[in-house]
């Protein structure tokens, strides 16, 4: 069994955002401020896929932020993804979690995750009962995202 400490990095990732699916409002719309977020909000599917490296994971993950943009500024996160480690194995992954743009203008947003990890295959097991908290940022410029995540 793979032990691990709290406070300990298990992964780290740098993904490119693939595709922005809009349900009524152009992000493009809101990112410019030409558009303002209605009262209701706004929803967008933020497809996301790259590599996922660390001392405790390594692969590939591919998934999906059912992003939520409210009215009142708070962004929250919705991810679903799953991480193909480097020896053929899936890890599922669940994240929650907000994001606040920088107030800058640069199209940067910063990101906290409360994420979940399961799997049944014998070799990564030890990640169903772990408590992971993830920090980074989306560049929605650049369309990439960058997150460390750790043991809580």
């Amino acid at each position: 069994m793979n032990t691990i400490e709290i406070g300990e990095l298990v992964y780290e990732f740098a993904v490119n955002i693939k595709e922005i699916k809009e349900y009524g409002v152009s992000f493009q719309s809101l990112m410019s401020g030409s558009t303002k977020t209605p009262p209701e909000g706004v929803r967008f599917d933020v497809a996301f896929d790259g590599r996922i490296n660390g001392p405790k994971l390594n692969g590939a993950v591919t998934g999906l932020d059912y992003l939520w943009l409210r009215a009142d500024g708070r962004i929250e996160l919705n991810i679903q993804a799953r991480i193909q480690t480097d020896d053929r194995q899936h890890i599922a992954l669940r994240a929650d979690g907000v994001s606040r743009s920088r107030s800058n203008g640069t199209g940067v947003a910063e990101l906290r995750e409360n994420v979940q990890l399961f799997t049944s295959s014998l070799k990564y097991k030890w990640v169903n009962s772990q408590q992971i908290w993830a920090t980074g940022t989306v560049d929605y410029t650049k369309r990439t995202i960058n997150v460390k995540a750790y043991t809580a």
